[in-house]
């Protein structure tokens, strides 16, 4: 995947893979990585992207998360705040029409990248940020799908 990034001139500054735990490093923090659209990619004192193998449909947090205290570690050092300021990211398809909010993005944190103002992307799906930031998330509702709600007004 980090050969790939590169290939596509998209490189982020980390690949994680949170199953064996491996950790490739494409980017200084303190350089832009290039995978958010406009100017997004170098706004606030440092803009760190982590690429994470996984699937949206299959939540990487469900796994083992090998190698996340020492991503949290590098992160802490480049005093990137633990909070997750938009909340847990939705699960698909829901994630792909996620507004992203400027005014949150402003705040710092992370943000999974259906989050980021802008983006069209439907990652990373419905993650578990407390197994990420720990229990400091904050919860909020998920939408139901349609076809429930439709089922839900046929028995009222």
């Amino acid at each position: 995947m980090a050969q790939r990034l590169v290939q596509l001139n998209r490189p982020a500054h980390l690949v994680w893979n949170p199953v064996t735990g491996q950790i490739i490093q494409q980017l200084p923090p303190t350089r832009a990585a290039c995978g958010l659209t406009g100017d997004l990619n170098r706004q606030g004192r440092v803009c760190v992207q982590i690429r994470v193998l996984g699937s949206v449909h299959e939540p990487f947090t469900d796994s083992k998360l090998d190698g996340l205290d020492e991503i949290l570690a590098w992160l802490d050092s480049w005093e990137v705040p633990r909070r997750w300021p938009a909340g847990p990211p939705l699960p698909m398809p829901h994630s792909l029409v996620q507004d992203g909010s400027r005014r949150l993005w402003a705040r710092g944190g992370h943000f999974g990248h259906s989050q980021v103002p802008g983006s069209a992307e439907g990652d990373p799906g419905a993650i578990d940020v407390a197994r990420i930031i720990g229990d400091s998330a904050p919860h909020l509702e998920v939408p139901r799908p349609r076809e429930e709600l439709r089922l839900l007004e046929s028995v009222v």
